[in-house]
């Protein structure tokens, strides 16, 4: 069996499905989204969803901002809700983090994000069963929050199918085929072949078995992430998203429960991305327990609800690999290391920039940003202000 497609882009991920969008979207009607499993059943199906503009790569925060705009009116851009909860983002850091923490909100103000230091007295009118104490100064962003990570992915591969694509779910892709240098599209494992003159591979971790053979080794390394469901025993009432860089946490506050997570950088690398536990285990749990209780003693009967877990795709420098490759017609979006959902939107766009245009539409992210290239060049894409014992996400 063979089908035909301008573009083919294998994994359905969000950063698949917000690249699919944007190529239908601008007019390329023949855009084939590849899965080997479904719409968002790989990493962004157990994404925080966490929505923030903190950080300390201006690449990264400026396509956080241009995402940001698609977040907010999703229901009218996309067609669909994906439940997007703007109770704002708070950042608290210690005084080892302080000069870091003010030089980059003063960076990020320059590029239009919405943020400033506030005090602890604010704080704690946001989050009042917070001890803040140890905390020397913090930052709100009120455009910040959460919302479905899988829902926006739904939400994307319905626009595409909208605008004229195709999705093939279940389909796991056998091989790259490349002929003289240049990709003619994939093979099934099915037997079915796609022919394409342009295919993206968008399958995180999965995209380092499927580059390989065509002599691409990509430096992307799966990691187990852990996160745990603390029910705080009383509504904490639209609390904002706390990134607590003293303790090294995050808390997301998700109806009458709070997602707790681990922001010290410390994960567990894995040899398979499909192989990994499917719950915490009892040192993260009381891990995370210690954390949350030391940072909201005032949770009225604090239980653990449940744990969940997931895989991230890291690079070398926690940046994401967005990219030509040395064979014609094939691009590479993959290694978002922990924040592609928060860049997803913008993802779709420059993607597709680079496959129409040869070069990025957005004044601040050159293409060649995040090429592959650059870890050869030993030219690493890092924060200008790394906080002192924090995840490199920042």
């Amino acid at each position: 069996m063979e089908s035909t497609a301008d573009v083919v882009i294998i994994g359905a991920g969000v950063e698949g499905c917000s690249i699919g969008y944007a190529l239908a979207s601008s007019g390329t009607t023949s855009v084939t989204i590849i899965d080997r499993d479904t719409v968002g059943s790989g990493g962004t199906g157990r994404s925080a969803g966490i929505i923030r503009c903190h950080y300390g790569v201006a690449e990264i925060a400026s396509l956080a901002l241009a995402s940001l705009e698609v977040f907010e009116n999703a229901t009218e851009l996309l067609g669909e809700d994906i439940d997007f909860r703007q109770v704002g983002y708070v950042v608290g850091v210690g005084e080892d983090n302080l000069a870091a923490f003010r030089a980059s909100l003063a960076a990020q103000r320059e590029l239009g994000v919405t943020t400033d230091e506030i005090s602890a007295d604010e704080v704690s009118t946001m989050w009042p069963t917070a001890y803040l104490d140890d905390v020397a100064a913090f930052a709100f962003e009120p455009r910040g929050g959460y919302a479905d990570a899988y829902a926006t992915a739904q939400a994307f591969a319905g626009a595409t199918l909208r605008h004229g694509g195709r999705l093939l779910q279940s389909r796991p892709v056998a091989a790259v085929d490349v002929s003289a240098g240049r990709v003619s599209g994939v093979t099934l494992r099915t037997g079915e072949h796609v022919a394409a003159g342009t295919v993206v591979v968008a399958a995180g971790a999965w995209s380092v078995p499927l580059l390989r053979p065509l002599g691409i080794d990509l430096p992307i390394q799966p990691q187990y992430v852990e996160e745990v469901l603390i029910d705080p025993g009383q509504d904490l009432g639209g609390s904002p998203v706390f990134s607590d860089l003293v303790s090294k946490q995050y808390a997301v506050p998700q109806g009458r429960e709070v997602l707790c997570g681990d922001s010290s950088g410390d994960l567990r690398s894995i040899d398979d991305p499909d192989e990994y536990p499917n719950r915490a285990d009892w040192a993260a749990i009381d891990r995370a327990v210690a954390k949350a209780t030391h940072r909201f003693p005032g949770f009225a009967s604090p239980a653990v609800v449940t744990s969940v877990t997931g895989m991230i795709d890291t690079t070398p420098d926690f940046n994401p690999i967005m990219s030509s490759t040395g064979i014609d017609g094939l691009y590479l979006a993959a290694g978002f290391s922990g924040h592609g959902y928060k860049i997803a939107p913008a993802v779709g766009r420059f993607v597709a920039d680079l496959i129409l245009h040869g070069t990025s539409s957005h004044p601040l992210v050159p293409a060649e940003t995040f090429h592959l290239d650059r870890y050869a060049a030993g030219e690493l894409l890092q924060s200008r202000f790394p906080y002192v014992g924090a995840a490199k996400i920042r």
